[in-house]
């Protein structure tokens, strides 16, 4: 019997703690911490429609982007089209690697921790460089045909 009493004890001691902890934090913290998690929602997706993780964003997201920044560095000579084609389909993939990165940090971690920018600018680079490289290889390859603006002629 005198168990269960010091057990009745011990969650009481610990519930009326997790209370003391709930009405510590006050409503401003409460909000501060929902946009954090929004905005990490926010930028996780995002991150995920622009990045190589997901198949089927070539099509809706990369690929628009990608030729809109070819067609822009074309306006200054038109043999740009191709090489920043490949370049902005580049970007777009960097910036969804790093999107995700910051969105999972917003949503993960507990405490703020300092960014090391450097480091994921380098995971970002490798990443959507072996991705490109192996698109880049598949095509010349055959097995994944070009899109006809790309075709030279």
């Amino acid at each position: 019997m005198e168990s269960v009493q010091n057990v009745s004890e011990e969650l009481n001691v610990t519930g009326d703690k997790a209370l003391k902890d709930l009405q510590q934090s006050t409503p401003e913290e409460f909000k501060k911490d929902i946009f954090k998690k929004l905005r990490g929602g926010f930028f996780l997706v995002l991150g995920y429609l622009l990045s190589p993780l997901c198949w089927w964003n070539d099509l809706l997201f990369n690929l628009p982007i990608a030729y809109g920044f070819g067609y822009l560095c074309s306006l200054l000579s038109p043999k740009l089209l191709l090489p920043c084609s490949i370049i902005g389909y580049w970007l777009s993939n960097i910036v969804g690697i790093l999107l995700m990165q910051f969105g999972s940090k917003d949503i993960f971690q507990k405490e703020p921790q300092e960014h090391n920018l450097k480091k994921e600018l380098f995971t970002g680079l490798i990443s959507s460089t072996a991705y490109t490289l192996l698109i880049l290889l598949l095509i010349q390859l055959k097995i994944l045909d070009s899109p006809i603006l790309f075709a030279n002629g």
